[in-house]
Parts: C-alpha cells; structure tokens; sequence
C-alpha cells in the first residue's frame, strides 16, 4: 500500500520563527515576504527567505510565501517580479488570493489557495482545483461533513487550520475594516474591529449585552480531531500565526507535532511530509502560550457557542482559585508551581481581566509585585496563567530537537580513511580523509576511538544510527583527524541532500473551465483588470464594476459569520424558547452602530451599517 503525506504546517513571522518551526517539527513553513502578504506587519526580506530555502530543505521540508492580498493593476507587475525572485530562491509554493495573478507571466511554482479566497463549497474548490491551484486551504468554519463532500467532490491537496486565532468572519468576507476605517482586510491591514468592545440593544433600544467582546472568538484548537479530519481528507494541518513570536511557534509546533506523529505511527496509510525525528526536553501545552481559550469552532457542533465575550486578550491557561486574601496576598489553591516574574489574571466581579504580575512566593501564599489593593480578588475566583516564566526559560534553551539518522561506514583504504553516511531517505555522501599511517601501541584503540568520536554528532541536524567500522586493529589515527573527517562528512552530507531536494514544479495554462456561479460581485474580491479578465475566460460576461466595491455598496455585508451572537448568548430560537427582545439586534461602538440580520435555515449571521436617520 503506498503511503500518503501528512504535512504539518507552521507559521513564521521571521527567520527565527521560521527556523524554529522547522527545528521543532513543521513539515512546511509559510511565511511573508517584502510586500503583499496578508500580515503587512510580518514582511520579511529576499535575503531571510532564502536562508529560511535552504534551512527547510535540509529536512525536506518546504517553504510556502503568502503573496494572498488583493493588488492593484500599479502591483501586479511588482508582485509577479517578487513571485520569480522567490521561485528563484527555491521556494515551494505561492499561496495567493488574487486570481489576476493567473493572467500574468508567473514562474511555474505550485499555487495554494489562499483561505481568504473563501473556499467553503464544493462548487469552488472543484473550481480552483480546475484552473491550476496545486493546494487548497479550507474556510475555518467548515464541518467534517462539509469537508468529506468536498473531499469526495476533487481530488486536490487539502489544508485547514487547527490552531490559532479565529476570524469572525468568513475570511476574505470581511469589509468592516475598509469600509468604516479605510483600511482592507483584503490588502493585510486589518483594524480588527472584531476585538472591540460592543452594546447590544434591540430595536426598542433595551440593552441586552453591555460592554462586551461579542465579536471576539476564542482560539481554534482541533488537536483532538485530527484523526478524524485525515479521515474526512485533509491532508496539510495549518498553525495560525504570523505575528506570533518564537515560543508560541515553538510549543504549538511541538504539540501537533507529537499528536500527528501518533497517528501515522499507528497506521501504514500515513507518512510524515519531511524528514527527521523530534525529540524534545519540554512537554508541549498550547494552553501555556498566548490563549484566548480554546473551541472546536463548527468541527462538529453546527450553533457552538465560540466566543470569550469577557476580553480578547490572552488569558492563558487556568491554574487554580483563590482561597484567601490578606492585605498584601492572596492564597492560591493550585497543583502547579508559580514562580517570581509570572504573570496571572483574573476575571473580577465586573467580568473585566485584570492582570498582577508575581513578585513573591511563600509556600502557596502569592505576593503582586504591586500588591493586591484594588485588585477585586475574593475567594473562589479562578487564577489563570499567562505568562509562565519557567516554561518559557525551556523553551529559549528548546533549540535543535529535530535530526535525521544516518548510517555511516569507516572504511580503511590506501589513502587514509573513508567515511560513507547514508540517510533515512537513502541519500548517499562519501567523505576522504588523507593521512601518513602509523601502527598503534594498543591493537584495537583507534576502533574505540572513532565509535566515540563519530557519535558527537550534537550542533548537527544528524543523529548516528549506526557507525560500521572496517579499519586494520592496528591502524593508529589521532582524535584530531576523527574530528575533523566528522565534521567534513557531515558538511558534505548536508550538501547532498541540498542537492536532492527539488521543488515540485507546476506550468500555468489558462483554460476556460465555467466559473460555477451566475455572477461576480464585491464579495469576489476583483481589484484589477486582469483578475476581471480571468472572470470573462471563465464565462462571466456581466461584470459591474461598480457592484465590485463594498464601500460603494449600499447593502454591503460588512461581515458575514458562521458565528451567531444569539446562539453565544442562548437567545437561538433553535436551540432555545422565544426571547423576549424586539429584533433586528443593533450592535455599537465608538465606529458606529451595525445592524445585526440572521439566517436561521443556512445558520449565519450578516453585519450591516446601521442608516443614518
């Protein structure tokens, strides 16, 4: 039975993020490059690029540039200049947004539709997959259902987020930012409008939620439902986070790692996308990095209540409650050590976070580098965590917990000695020392010493499974020379597997296969001639360019969600009685009042810009 790749996926805001992802056990990374990536906060230079290329295909590993805003005609030019210098550089893929990029003169690099491109039906994906895209990342908000029907649908790579932070809305379906603020989602320059704090009242004006977060969801976690996600399909479990830092990389990289690493042990229909074997000294909890909290979102529960409506900060991980408070001191009730410099929170009486940070611990007794004052702790409230020094300090010292396995051979010949290495992907590597031979005093004493010197293999991305010896017993050879045949075999070796690593290729030809909708609007995202050009080949002949503008759209959807906030709050009529409060619900803020509009049959919600009176 041939096995298939399971590839796991992790984010880099930079070079470091990005080598850590890799150490740690990604079998791709995807990170941003100069210009037009959908983070325009995590852009990052040719030249890191290609040392993260080369870094990455040591292990076979591969590395995928986000080029997924929406261009001008000004940038298309520019973007397909970046798209070659990239492919150049030998990058793996493309993951891309705008479809004006597949009328231009691209380099034959594979393409990955990017999730803002709002693939959520079979109709689409069946689409994409016919005009060329080598991988497709699924809408956040998909079931194992709906996943399955699109599996059984196409036969294209699929990838879908498993970890991370959760947009509110349908993702590239999301206009708030550009149409309140002038700044588009679409082009990496999110407000995030969904993280404000919000009133909702009903028509009457009676306040059913005050002051809260209603927009803003917890953090995606699906490590429990991979299994099932590999059986519904997917074969590329994507990390969120590209403004993540390295310990976040680090420990949630880890942690699926682990996870995925069970499963394809346990099966002989699975095989990890990259080569190498992690073996870590700390044990990886996503829950100890940054957490909103962690949901399944719709995985399997179609009117999930998602959202940590009380903040949107990071709340970490719950450690214990409150047993006492003293005038300058609390008694934490916990299992766990806390320790000087860690930062806990709370959620007071008002259900507003308040953060202390730890100056001092007695025993189970915690002291605040600011005391407790007016802090609000009373007995019985929960204490969570997040930021934990001591996991943190494992994590800096976490480095290189990846290495391939190599066999080598020592062989005696008439020059000197010969080292041959062979890999676990049976890539070969001969390396010759020369020397002046001279017989030992002690038979056997240079075979001792090179077992032990060809085992430090440490500050290398190998590891020895077996070291072969076939030299005279009597063959006299100094530490020095062992070392230093070690340290070149290991440098040629990791040129041979450069060397073997090639990226798969991919032409772009144009063809005509029927877009499979009736029409083209502002939710299609088309922001230049040439992506309205790709629409006409594809059989879309009416086309308004007015219609393509949310801004200019007086019913625009400022957001369109899976999320429900009458669901959140168990006002669903589905799931619930009657509620007495006078629809349609008006959320606000200091931007503006939004109206909220619900279809019940389809379970989505729609935000729309309240008219002015």
């Amino acid at each position: 039975m041939t096995t298939q790749p399971i590839e796991l996926l992790a984010p880099a805001k930079n070079l470091a993020c990005g080598i850590a992802a890799i150490n740690h056990g990604a079998d791709a990374v995807y990170i941003g490059g100069p210009l037009f990536g959908a983070r325009a906060a995590a852009a990052n230079s040719l030249a890191d690029i290609e040392q993260l290329v080369t870094y990455a295909h040591q292990f076979r590993a591969r590395v995928y540039i986000a080029l997924n805003t929406l261009l001008t005609d000004e940038e298309l030019e520019q973007a397909v200049q970046l798209a070659h210098q990239v492919y150049d550089l030998g990058a793996d893929a493309l993951i891309i947004q705008d479809v004006g990029l597949l009328e231009t003169d691209l380099p034959p690099i594979q393409l990955h539709s990017s999730t803002q491109m709002n693939n959520r039906t079979v109709e689409k994906v069946r689409f994409l997959e016919q005009v060329g895209f080598a991988q497709v990342v699924l809408a956040r908000e998909l079931s194992l259902a709906q996943i399955r029907a699109i599996r059984a649908a196409t036969t294209v790579p699929l990838e879908c987020f498993v970890h991370g932070a959760l947009c509110v809305s349908y993702s590239g379906q999301c206009y708030i930012s550009e149409v309140v603020a002038g700044r588009s989602a679409n082009r990496g320059q999110c407000a995030q409008f969904c993280r404000h704090r919000f009133d909702l009242r009903d028509s009457a004006g009676t306040v059913v939620q005050q002051g809260q977060y209603l927009l803003s969801l917890k953090d995606l976690d699906l490590s429990h439902h991979l299994a099932a996600l590999i059986d519904a399909g997917v074969r590329s479990f994507k990390i969120e986070g590209r403004l993540k830092d390295e310990h976040y990389v680090k420990n949630v990289t880890a942690a699926y790692r682990l996870a995925l690493d069970t499963i394809i042990a346990g099966s002989n229909r699975w095989t990890q996308a990259s080569s190498g074997r992690c073996r870590f000294d700390f044990t990886p909890d996503p829950s100890r990095s940054f957490s909103r909290g962690a949901t399944d979102y719709f995985l399997t529960t179609p009117r999930n209540p998602v959202a940590e409506i009380r903040t949107p900060k990071s709340i970490g991980k719950a450690i214990g409650h409150v047993e006492a408070v003293t005038a300058r001191s609390f008694i934490l009730a916990t299992d766990v050590a806390v320790l000087n410099g860690d930062g806990l929170c709370f959620f007071n009486q008002h259900n507003e976070l308040i953060g202390l940070r730890v100056n001092r611990v007695e025993g189970q007794t915690i002291y605040p580098k600011d005391g407790v004052g007016q802090l609000g702790l009373s007995a019985g409230m929960v204490i969570y965590r997040n930021l934990d020094v001591a996991f943190n300090k494992r994590l800096d010292q976490s480095t290189l917990c990846r290495t391939i396995g190599v066999t080598m051979t020592l062989v005696e010949n008439t020059e000197g000695l010969e080292l041959k290495m062979i890999d676990e992907d049976n890539i070969a590597s001969s390396t010759t020392i020369r020397f002046h031979k001279e017989r030992a005093t002690k038979a056997g004493a240079s075979a001792v010493l090179a077992l032990r010197q060809l085992n430090k293999t440490g500050g290398t991305i190998f590891s020895a499974k077996e070291i072969i010896l076939d030299i005279s017993s009597d063959l006299f050879v100094p530490a020095a020379l062992f070392n230093d045949l070690r340290r070149q075999a290991f440098a040629a070796h990791v040129e041979a597997r450069l060397h073997s690593s090639i990226s798969a290729t991919q032409a772009h030809l144009p063809n005509d296969f029927p877009w499979p909708f009736p029409s083209v609007d502002y939710r299609d995202n088309i922001t230049n001639s040439r992506a309205v050009a790709f629409y006409r080949r594809h059989g879309v002949s009416n086309i308004s360019i007015q219609d393509l503008r949310a801004e200019t759209n007086t019913d625009c959807a400022l957001m369109t969600t899976k999320y429900c906030i009458k669901a959140q709050l168990g006002l669903c009529a589905v799931m619930h009685e009657s509620h007495p409060f006078v629809e349609p619900f008006i959320l606000a803020d200091n931007t503006g009042k939004y109206v909220l509009e619900f279809d019940c049959a389809r379970c989505e919600m729609t935000i729309k810009k309240k008219p002015v009176p």
